[in-house]
């Protein structure tokens, strides 16, 4: 039985004119969200709308810039997360936050643990009671094992439990279903359906629409850091929720003007990738693309769609887990490492630029010239007026801003730090150009010179694989474009004819999807 309208209306958690930045970014712009009492509200945006960010702050992870939350009709203020858990908030996260090496019991109670009458812990009753909980959850796992020994599904289910034994008033899900089963997706639902009845508050983030059908009562969009609104499921489908995702001006979009070459650069077959951990899961399934000379190619999915896994597999950052076919210019390659994609001429600018792309103690020189610095050594000794020479030369055609080749990398903007790297890949002469995320972060401006910068690199010839979270950088850049969705390709776009509610309608999971891919090519 779903809570009665009077319990409906009762509200929880209120926050009012929440704004938040981060370095190059507003993160949220004056946002209003309420949790109620006997509800769930879905919280709906493409990826970096601002759904986690709002959610953190609910949860005391970090604090708003301005705003205010309201528990209960009473203003409250976070200083972490233990203050959130004390007035009743819990947050299950998209990434686990488990202690692999502690039992699941362990997890479940850790930072409340139950003591004994001499002030210790009481493990046979935290093993009493975590069987009591995974049995509401119907989740047949040991209470004693490690949690890295279960599924992922399964250590899902485990943080999901260790929310309950808080018994919080309100509960937030971020991506809950991410890694359940269809089964334990069922359980989920009945469970939430119980706390409801109970009078449990719950926000819930997800891309999977077809799950709000099921349990929400209210839908809240927001679109690159604002509010679009909130409104009662009964008024919504899943076409009004896409167009209110994605819908904007794209007026005053940069578009690409060069056209693709004849000649096939890049030619993936048959990719498959299995998980790291032991569930045998595909992170990506069967996955085939093509990639032209002087073409780009976009590839876009949502966060967990297997959109960078892709990338780091055909850079060769996979090889015991990865299997298919990879053809350069007709030729097959055996990529094995990093090492051997770069030699054959396939370089990979990171999503993670200041952790995987730079090396942020050193200065500009270095940091261009590292991946090609057997053109300036000669018997072990590096020819440093040669090396200079060159990376002033990319400075200066890439336009890096930097008031000296010995400045610190870590001094620079976010647009100049991903103008180094970029130098840095084009001083080796590769033919394909991996890139992931590479205007995340940064400000407008620095976002067109580095569109003008891909756009110039592909005139010369080179292909590129963009993948990106923001469907108007998608847009502006590709030829064509290609959507994954949980790991497997669901629709290939032209650039002409690809809007952004056809590519959002084919990133987001359907359980009535073909197992064949739309392709929308002329």
């Amino acid at each position: 039985m779903e809570g009665s309208k009077e319990q409906r209306c009762e509200s929880l958690l209120e926050a009012r004119n929440i704004s938040k930045r981060f370095p190059g970014v507003q993160a949220l712009a004056d946002i209003d969200f309420d949790i109620r009492k006997g509800e769930l509200n879905a919280l709906l945006g493409e990826n970096g709308a601002g759904k986690s960010t709002l959610m953190n702050i609910l949860a005391g992870v970090f604090p708003p810039d301005s705003g205010t939350l309201a528990l209960e009709g009473r203003p409250v203020r976070f200083h972490g997360t233990r203050d959130a858990l004390e007035s009743g908030i819990a947050i299950i996260f998209q990434e686990l936050n488990l202690i692999s090496q502690l039992s699941v019991a362990e997890n479940i109670h850790l930072g409340h643990e139950p003591l004994d009458f001499l002030g210790t812990i009481d493990y046979r009753r935290m093993h009493r009671e975590t069987a009591a909980m995974l049995d509401r959850l119907e989740c047949d796992v040991p209470t004693t094992v490690p949690v890295s020994s279960l599924r992922v599904g399964q250590q899902q289910i485990v943080e999901i439990a260790r929310a309950l034994t808080l018994k919080s008033r309100i509960i937030i899900m971020d991506e809950p279903t991410s890694a359940l089963s269809d089964q334990e997706v069922r359980i989920l639902f009945r469970l939430i359906r119980r706390l409801k009845a109970t009078g449990t508050g719950i926000a819930y983030i997800t891309h999977k629409l077809e799950e709000l059908f099921e349990i929400a009562d209210r839908v809240t969009v927001l679109r690159d850091g604002q509010l679009i609104g909130t409104r009662p499921l009964a008024e919504m489908d899943r076409g009004t929720m896409i167009r209110m995702m994605v819908g904007r001006d794209l007026t005053d979009l940069y578009r690409k003007t060069t056209s693709p070459r004849p000649s096939l650069a890049l030619k993936v077959e048959s990719l498959f990738l299995r998980a790291a951990d032991s569930s045998g899961n595909l992170l990506i399934e069967d996955i085939d693309l093509e990639v032209r000379h002087g073409e780009i190619l976009g590839i876009f999915g949502l966060m967990g769609s297997g959109r960078t896994e892709l990338l780091e597999s055909i850079y060769g950052l996979h090889p015991g887990r990865m299997r298919g076919r990879i053809e350069l210019e007709g030729r097959a390659l055996r990529i094995r490492s990093p090492r051997d994609a770069i030699a054959s001429g396939i370089v990979l600018a990171p999503e993670d630029r200041k952790e995987l792309g730079l090396i942020l103690k050193m200065d500009v020189a270095p940091n261009t010239s590292l991946s090609s610095l057997s053109r300036f050594s000669r018997l072990g000794w590096i020819r440093r007026r040669s090396e200079l020479a060159k990376v002033r030369d990319y400075v200066d055609r890439l336009g890096i801003r930097t008031p000296s080749l010995h400045q610190r990398i870590r001094n620079l903007s976010g647009g100049n730090q991903q103008k180094v790297v970029l130098a840095k890949w084009l001083s080796t002469h590769p033919k394909v150009l991996l890139l992931d995320e590479p205007t995340r972060g940064i400000d407008i401006n620095a976002k067109r010179e580095i569109y003008e910068l891909v756009n110039e690199l592909a005139e010369k010839g080179l292909a590129v694989l963009l993948v990106s979270s923001e469907l108007p950088e998608i847009l502006a850049l590709s030829d064509r474009i290609l959507v994954i969705c949980e790991g497997r390709k669901t629709a290939e776009f032209s650039g002409k004819e690809a809007t952004e509610e056809s590519i959002m309608e084919a990133a987001l999971p359907h359980h009535q999807r073909q197992q064949e891919p739309a392709s929308h090519l002329p």
